[in-house]
């Protein structure tokens, strides 16, 4: 496992991602912009900030599954992405580690959902609750054209789940590479 880094996803008007679509798909959504940057721009329309750091829902099983088969970011055909930021209710907080667990993947099976499509779909999660960012989650997909439909079949499986009742604000932000 790398060290914990930190990533700022940066809107405005320049980027190596356009953005083909921005949702509120519950809550507040974002400023308009055309593309993203996976670093700080000045004069950005909003930023972003999270970490990559230790898995926390996991267990050592399923990391071992997701090694074998999960793809890497930055694949040539990957030229379609998604930026979703989550937050999640302050029940969902109130609840100790292995309560969340326990609706996470025992009974909402959001790892096990994930799993049907790898490595068609590769995904980063940055945590940004601790930095006091508006959303508590940012994850990073990245997918060839071609997975377009794979991805949104995930989504809507994730989205009909038990785990979604704790989401209170949801954008969906559709990226395709410019360069």
């Amino acid at each position: 496992m790398p060290p914990p880094f930190t990533v700022t996803f940066s809107a405005g008007d320049a980027g190596p991602w356009r953005i083909e679509r921005l949702s509120a798909i519950s809550g507040p959504g974002l400023a308009g912009a055309t593309h993203l940057a996976l670093t700080d721009i000045p004069g950005a329309a909003w930023r972003l900030r999270g970490v990559v750091s230790h898995p926390r829902y996991s267990t050592a099983a399923e990391l071992k599954v997701l090694a074998g088969i999960q793809a890497g970011l930055g694949r040539s055909d990957a030229t379609c992405a998604a930026l979703i930021p989550i937050r999640k209710s302050e029940a969902w907080w109130s609840m100790a580690q292995d309560e969340r667990r326990s609706i996470f993947e025992d009974r909402s099976r959001h790892i096990a959902l994930s799993m049907k499509y790898l490595p068609a779909v590769a995904r980063r999660l940055h945590h940004a609750r601790d930095l006091g960012e508006p959303f508590d989650f940012l994850t990073w997909f990245e997918f060839a054209p071609e997975h377009e439909a794979a991805f949104d079949a995930l989504l809507v499986e994730l989205r009909a789940s038990e785990e979604w009742k704790y989401v209170e604000r949801e954008v969906e932000i559709r990226l395709t590479r410019t360069g």
